[in-house]
């Protein structure tokens, strides 16, 4: 496996632990570091910031749309997502084209991927963070699997969308 896709997902992993511990705290300068390095470190800056960005606003809305129907419960928040979960979902976005890409074909392989690991995470968060589950684990099981079984899809759908518009865009700079 070649360097770069490890470190991506080290740098999600990093992430993932300082949001889901540090919640609001300074920990949260974690999460911003690696997405800084991931922008770094690779070569498509416009596509990968569109990605980043819709995924992150894409999350964002979802979680925020669960909080309101109750699945969630913050400590620090009933309105709107809070920002350490909305910095997970940016992570989350600089992986769909690196260490996640192997999930995007198959399409099944993301639905899967996602209905498995995206609940688990939520549970392993909600473990670790200031995060209630008021529906029980089983009911935001069947809630979260079905969900994230479409969004994972939709997501890599984010990511071929702008690898596609960033390829065009190269191809007719070349022709010029």
């Amino acid at each position: 496996m070649p360097t770069r896709l490890i470190a991506n997902a080290l740098l999600f992993q990093a992430g993932w632990f300082a949001c889901v511990l540090g919640g609001t705290s300074w920990w949260l300068l974690v999460p911003l570091a690696a997405l800084v390095l991931h922008f770094c470190w690779i070569s498509s800056w416009a596509a990968e910031g569109k990605l980043v960005v819709s995924v992150a606003l894409t999350g964002a809305a979802l979680d925020s749309f669960l909080l309101q129907l109750g699945v969630f419960d913050f400590a620090t928040t009933d309105t709107l997502a809070p920002l350490w979960l909305v910095l997970l979902w940016a992570l989350l976005g600089t992986t769909l084209n690196h260490s996640l890409a192997w999930s995007a074909k198959p399409i099944w392989l993301a639905a899967v991927l996602g209905a498995v690991g995206g609940p688990m995470a939520y549970f392993a968060g909600s473990a670790l963070a200031s995060v209630s589950l008021p529906l029980g684990q089983q009911a935001t099981l069947w809630i979260l699997a079905p969900i994230w079984a479409l969004v994972m899809p939709l997501l890599h759908g984010f990511a071929h969308l702008y690898r596609e518009q960033f390829r065009l865009l190269q191809l007719a700079r070349q022709r010029r």
